[in-house]
């Protein structure tokens, strides 16, 4: 029949844990299944890779940054360590190497888990596999050429894990933007295929970007104020860790001698095709930034301080070429974003929106008793699936739980 186990939460990266550690705090017994390592999903970033928002950022319930530099950018594998002892310090009942390949009805109620170590039956189980499931590919990728190597950001790993020759990174947003500097850095001839994505500069008179904005409502938007679903979809503000964090967007890359170009279109044999939509990717870009600006100045008036100087944006050359010749490429990256992965695993299709979002009130499936959610993008509010939110939300969730699990003891 399977081993019966009370709740189980999937996946035990920062959302994972934080639900872990609230559930604990309320005495509620659960187990933690990692198809990897612990913090998995961080150790499958790029080798370089680094924290975006600062380092103060990191708020796990019980687990918060308390090193020596907070407003510095922690690398790959010190997030990664941070997580362990996180994990350690609560003693999280994680058990690494279990995959969950499928999630249906138990026969006798309640949830059936189906793992790479049997089946399990489950009252409870909270998903927290991570925002980022499944990369996105646009549509012209499927048209390069096929001895042409293509990669998603997960499969890059350096600059020197590609074949020799130019590259092109298909998508601007925080990831592209990092990679295409990385292998600029390393000497390689980069074309960077540019989609819409907002911009802000690294700091502001001294102040780190996510300082200014974390004191206006902007990451406690909710889905409901944004003016459609498909708009939790839009990248995340370009910009980098990297070297102690600066700039990086459009304008910087230009001037570093990266390529732009316009959304890639499609492939015809060898040479490949993109849209003149760059001035407008642009455009976009700075419409965002000018609303960031104001929200900073109408936050800070309310406050009654001194707003940050916050310049126009420059005058930016948009004459890019509308093809390539890709002889001579080494890879092209795909970095155009993720989207959820439930309904390939999850076997009830009408938990999920037509994006594949769970549908739910405050983490909990409002289709399937018993299922919750922790860690998805705009969960509850834009903070929902950032190291500085995802607490919030695991709170909530794990005190729905304790509840859910107090009501069906007799007598309480």
């Amino acid at each position: 029949m399977g081993e019966p186990v009370d709740v189980v939460v999937v996946g035990a990266g920062s959302a994972g844990l934080a639900v872990s550690h609230e559930l604990a705090a309320a005495g509620v017994d659960h187990t933690v299944l990692e198809k990897g390592r612990t913090g998995q999903t961080w150790r499958d970033r790029w080798d370089s890779f680094c924290l975006v928002t600062p380092n103060w950022t990191v708020r796990l319930p019980g687990g918060e940054y308390d090193g020596p530099e907070p407003q510095g950018f922690m690398l790959r594998d010190d997030l990664v360590s941070h997580l362990e002892r996180y994990a350690a310090s609560f003693s999280a009942p994680v058990r690494e190497g279990v995959e969950v390949t499928a999630l249906d009805a138990g026969p006798a109620g309640g949830l059936r888990l189906r793992t790479s170590a049997g089946e399990m039956h489950a009252a409870v189980v909270v998903l927290s596999t991570g925002a980022y499931q499944r990369p996105y590919r646009p549509a012209g990728a499927e048209t390069l050429p096929p001895g042409l190597l293509q990669v998603d950001a997960e499969g890059y790993s350096n600059p020197h894990g590609l074949p020799p020759g130019a590259v092109l990174v298909v998508g601007s947003g925080q990831t592209g933007c990092q990679l295409a500097e990385e292998l600029h850095e390393a000497g390689r001839d980069v074309f960077l295929a540019c989609g819409r994505a907002p911009w802000a500069p690294r700091r502001l008179e001294g102040r780190d970007i996510v300082t200014w904005v974390a004191e206006t409502p902007f990451f406690d938007t909710t889905l409901a104020e944004l003016p459609n679903p498909q708009a939790r979809l839009v990248a995340n503000i370009q910009a980098t860790g990297h070297g102690g964090g600066h700039d990086l967007h459009f304008r910087v890359l230009q001037a570093m001698g990266v390529t732009l170009l316009g959304h890639l279109r499609g492939a015809d044999g060898q040479r490949a095709y993109f849209a003149k939509d760059l001035a407008e990717s642009v455009a976009f870009g700075d419409t965002r930034y000018n609303d960031l600006r104001e929200l900073i100045v109408k936050t800070c008036a309310g406050r009654g301080v001194r707003p940050p100087e916050m310049p126009d944006p420059p005058h930016f050359r948009a004459d890019p070429p509308d093809s390539l010749d890709l002889k001579g490429f080494g890879a092209v990256i795909c970095t155009s974003g993720f989207r959820p992965d439930y309904r390939r695993w999850v076997a009830f299709p009408d938990a999920f929106d037509d994006l594949g979002f769970p549908i739910h009130r405050d983490g909990a499936s409002t289709v399937v008793d018993g299922l919750y959610f922790v860690g998805v993008h705009f969960l509850r509010k834009r903070k929902s699936s950032l190291l500085f939110g995802v607490g919030e939300d695991a709170a909530i969730v794990a005190g729905a739980i304790a509840a859910r699990r107090t009501a069906s003891i007799p007598g309480t």
